[in-house]
Formats: C-alpha cells, structure tokens, sequence
C-alpha cells in the first residue's frame, strides 16, 4: 500500500467524528451529495446491489440501503467504517449494508459476489496517482448490463480559476499541478486530478458512457461554505442555471465535480 494511501486513510479516519456535523452543515455539500444521488438513483432498479467505493461514514450507504438496496460500502479508513458500522446497528441495516476495509486498489479481492452498480461519490477516487488501475478492476466485478456512476474532480474549476483575481494563485492553478498537496487533521496527502476523458479510455473496451453532467459549474465549489447563507437567492439561481447547462461541453469539463455513468456491455 503507497504512502499516500495511508495518509489518506488516517486523515480520515480523525475527521470521522465530525464528517458528519461539516456535510450537514454546509449546504454546498448537500447540493454535491444530491446531484449524485439522483443520478444513481435514476439507473438503479429495485433491490439493486450496490458496491461503493469511499463510502466514508456511509451517509450514502445509509442512504441506497433505506431505499431498498444492498450495499457492500467499501473505504480503506477504519475511523469512517466505525460509523458506519454504528449506523447499520442503530438503523438495523444489517441485511442491507456490509462494509469491506481495504484500498479500492484492491476491490479485485472480493469474490464469489457481482454487482448491478459500481458508485464513488466526492472525488474519493482523486485521492489515487493511478486511477486506471482502479478502474480495470470493475468489469469482472459487475452483473450483464451493470453500470457505474463515479463523481470526480476535473482539472478546470472556474471558481478556482477566479481565485487569481485575488491573488490566490495556489488555489486558482491548484488543479494544473501532477500532484497537488492536501492536509485533513493534520495528516498530508496528495490529490491528482483527471478529466472525463481518462475514464472513458479506461473503459472503452468494456464499457460505454450513458451519462455525463457538470456540478458546480456556476454553483461554487464546497469551500465557499457561507456563499447559501450570505446570498441565498442568488444560489437559487446559480444551481437553475447549474442544471440546464451541466450535460453541455465545455461545461462537463469545467466544472468542480463531474458526474460520469457508464454501462457494461455484453
């Protein structure tokens, strides 16, 4: 296991006691976390199996599960699946969701058992150097006609963009950089950042792309945490516009999470 990955996973492992408090508190946040859930929620059928990748505390898991679906929530930080772990007992999900803890560089390890989904929420997956490796596993893991449903952040956000106007140029060309420092809790890592078009070369031989969507491409990314409270008739209108021109080049480029599905074929 790299360096990275396990930074990644202590880092979030100390943030697990308050992920929770910061994804209900910022409203920024739910409107990323809603725009995936409807795009998964628009292909699955009843009672689908599900296989998630970083589910961190499994408030998606969690979510999928009450809706009637199986769940197996994979993420490599023991701190996150300790939540969710706590939430399938207290929801008595417990034949609707397991958790696996492993890196999903390694989900090739899970056996005996296909899925009719494969879902990644939150740019988890920008959290690997090689992204490719990761996605080659998911053909042979998913069920005749199974699809899968990543968000991920591109390499062009215009909000971070706009961030030179003021000067903050670490932040504006963040995105540009081969590998970009983070920090949660204390503990560095680094973050790497890739295009619809990676994904769709990596699964060309095996899959076709079904849907492909922008989010927040006028609606500002997470760190403008304030923006809904200060100037909520304006994100009224900035998520409208957000979802007439999210299925549009260049805006599924240009953006802060892009949302791809992708369906096996035959």
């Amino acid at each position: 296991m790299s360096s990275n990955v396990q930074n990644v996973s202590e880092a979030f492992s100390r943030q697990s006691n308050v992920f929770d408090q910061l994804n209900t508190e910022n409203e920024l946040s739910g409107y990323l976390r809603n725009q995936f859930r409807e795009e998964v929620l628009s292909h699955l059928k009843p009672g689908s199996s599900i296989l998630e990748l970083n589910c961190g505390t499994g408030l998606d898991a969690v979510f999928f599960a009450k809706r009637g679906h199986f769940i197996l929530a994979n993420d490599n930080s023991p701190g996150m699946l300790s939540k969710l772990e706590q939430k399938i007992e207290e929801e008595a999900l417990q034949k609707q969701v397991q958790t696996l803890q492993c890196s999903f560089h390694e989900i090739s390890k899970i056996k005996d058992r296909t899925f009719d989904h494969i879902i990644s929420n939150f740019g988890g997956l920008n959290c690997t150097d090689d992204l490719d490796e990761v996605l080659q596993q998911f053909s042979p893991l998913l069920n005749s006609n199974g699809k899968v449903t990543l968000m991920i952040m591109p390499k062009v956000c215009p909000w971070e963009l706009a961030m030179a106007i003021k000067g903050r140029f670490k932040v504006a060309f963040r995105r540009f950089k081969k590998k970009t420092p983070a920090h949660i809790e204390g503990v560095h890592f680094y973050c790497y950042y890739y295009n619809p078009s990676y994904v769709k070369k990596a699964l060309m031989d095996d899959f076709e792309t079904i849907g492909l969507k922008g989010v927040c491409i006028t609606v500002p990314p997470e760190f403008f945490q304030n923006f809904t409270k200060r100037f909520p008739r304006s994100f009224k209108v900035l998520s409208a516009i957000d979802r007439v021109i999210c299925s549009f080049f260049p805006f599924t480029y240009c953006c802060d999470h892009f949302l791809i599905t992708l369906q096996k074929r035959n």
